[in-house]
């Protein structure tokens, strides 16, 4: 990498100047402004004090000294110092033909990988939705978020396990299924019940032989036939809108599992063992105070009831004795309070605090011609995502639900979403792989066939709009890996938009195909709008998007690309 080579020429300089720095504290970014260059480094920064020597003089020196030729690293055209101390480097445009090279020399899915994961086991725990009605919209940033952070720690080493953890007990359950039976027998739904216009839909379906039974048991832990019923039916649902979604996992993990095989109890046992799980006012209860809760909490109620968050621990546990090394839950926004406890149990047990990870997501504000679509399944009021997904289309909900950081609210404007304009994010995006593929056809049409890379003079790629692309395409990797490492896909699409909006602006201003353009020229153009398209794909398919041939008319002009 350019940025590899230019710091070992920084090291180099200061070695010559008889200057011992960590390597490690030389650092390059790129300037904010295209005219300070393509890198500014802090060498003289860091080292003017053990140099005895102000920052801006070492600065000049060391410039000077990398611009022997001898000295001179690849690719440098010339070097300035700015400000206190900084050396800017200026590239020649070769190390961009350089960048080219090393993407159409990739597969879409190998660009920007890395080996940062190690091969580490991570799970990824998220919707896990209550199996007592369908997916609403507000589960769909979930459902597109893990996914998109399971593609990307995939792509950077990580060896992914996608999880879905199934609540199939407990009183929800109960109400979930005697909402079923009072809708069925024509009566209405309990206080506590369900109201959603899909319980009774989901009614009409129940077996004579369930519909006509008693209802439910008021308590306990047996499932008889119509609540378990009502689970296969949910879960059915759930598994047939993530399918359309593009979301599948690996592992649906049942709670109710976890009474049978005895791990609630075992966990407990083990708390105990370990002097964290203690009895008082006839209740049981964890030490969550020791390891950075606020209080303590309460693991078994005066009762002899679990709580929720005895399961919860069992769970976790179970998941560490699968031999992951991390553990990422993702939540929604009503569970930021328990991120602190869940962390102070797992501690409990004795796991590092860095082997958990809770990502809380913001709600979705849904909208319909400005006004907005409230979500509520117990009241009746619930926009599903299914509906959402057939409204706008597969691409358009996972892009939308990606267009930002989980930890802000959204507002997704279903109007916007499905519009064929380019202000719309995912069909700007996509629009600019369907140029692609167009201008290749149109090249085909012409007789143009593209020379292999070795035959193709890439100097000829001068134009600013050319190198912008390219300067785009070299910050990839880098990217990926900050999206991985910060749990960022909405980084990826704010990338994605950026390299499509300098594609369109290459697009109109850079011809490829074209009586009046160099038949060389439009050789080196064939191969970077080949590179364009490698990097539209690897980031599109990071957020589960496709990237389209051809596109259907636009709204705003009536353009098309076929």
């Amino acid at each position: 990498m350019i940025r590899d080579q230019l710091t070992d020429a920084l090291a180099a300089a200061l070695d010559a100047a008889g200057i011992e720095v960590d390597r490690s504290r030389i650092t390059l970014e790129r300037p904010a402004r295209r005219e300070h260059g393509d890198w500014s480094a802090n060498a003289a920064m860091v080292a003017a004090k053990a140099a005895g020597r102000p920052p801006r003089e070492l600065a000049a020196e060391l410039a000077a000294w990398l611009e022997e030729p001898a000295n001179r690293p690849a690719h440098v055209e010339r070097i300035e110092v700015a400000g206190p101390g900084f050396v800017n480097v200026h590239l020649a445009p070769s190390w961009l033909h350089d960048v080219l090279t090393e993407v159409v020399g990739c597969i879409p899915a190998e660009l920007g990988a890395s080996d940062d994961g190690a091969g580490r086991a991570v799970n990824i725990e998220f919707v896990s939705a209550n199996p007592t009605g369908p997916l609403h919209a507000g589960h769909g940033r979930g459902a597109t978020y893990g996914d998109a952070l399971a593609r990307l720690l995939e792509r950077t080493g990580w060896q992914v396990t996608r999880e879905f953890y199934v609540n199939d007990r407990g009183t929800q359950m109960r109400h979930y299924a005697a909402s079923l039976a009072a809708a069925a027998a024509g009566q209405p739904v309990p206080e506590d019940g369900y109201r959603g216009e899909y319980i009774t839909r989901w009614a009409t379906e129940l077996p004579s032989e369930l519909a006509d039974g008693p209802p439910p048991a008021a308590d306990g832990d047996d499932v008889d036939p119509l609540l378990e019923w009502g689970l296969t039916r949910a879960l059915d649902d759930h598994r047939d809108v993530l399918d359309l979604l593009g979301v599948h996992f690996d592992v649906w993990f049942s709670e109710r599992s976890m009474v049978g095989s005895g791990a609630i109890d075992a966990t407990l046992a083990d708390l105990r063992q370990r002097g964290v799980a203690y009895d008082s006012d006839g209740a049981v209860w964890l030490r969550s105070s020791d390891f950075g809760d606020d209080k303590d909490r309460v693991l078994v109620r005066s009762g002899g009831e679990p709580t929720y968050l005895l399961p919860d621990i069992a769970y976790h546990r179970d998941k560490y004795g699968r031999g992951f090394a991390l553990l990422v839950d993702v939540w929604g926004a009503d569970h930021h309070g328990y991120v602190p406890r869940m962390a102070a149990a797992l501690a409990a047990l004795g796991h590092e605090p860095d082997s958990f990870e809770a990502v809380i997501t913001q709600l979705v504000n849904l909208q319909r011609d400005g006004e907005p679509v409230r979500l509520s399944k117990r009241a009746g009021e619930i926009v599903e995502l299914r509906d959402v997904v057939d409204e706008v289309g597969t691409d358009a909900a996972r892009f939308t639900f990606l267009l930002q950081s989980v930890n802000t609210a959204q507002t997704f404007d279903l109007e916007l979403a499905k519009r064929k304009s380019m202000d719309n994010p995912v069909y700007y995006v996509q629009y600019a792989h369907a140029r692609i593929a167009s201008i290749v056809r149109k090249a085909e049409g012409a007789g143009i066939e593209r020379l292999p890379l070795e035959q193709v003079d890439l100097a000829q790629l001068t134009h600013e709009r050319e190198l912008a692309l390219l300067r785009a395409l070299e910050q990839f990797p880098e990217v990926v890996a900050d999206a991985a490492r910060t749990r960022g896909p909405h980084k990826i699409t704010a990338w994605l938009r950026e390299l499509a909006g300098r594609f369109h602006g290459f697009y109109h201003d850079c011809y490829v195909v074209a009586d009046s353009v160099d038949p060389e020229l439009t050789q080196a153009r064939l191969w970077l709008v080949e590179a364009t398209r490698v990097g539209l794909v690897s980031g599109l398919d990071l957020v589960g998007v496709s990237a389209p041939d051809a596109m259907d008319v636009l709204d705003d002009d009536q353009r098309a690309v076929d």
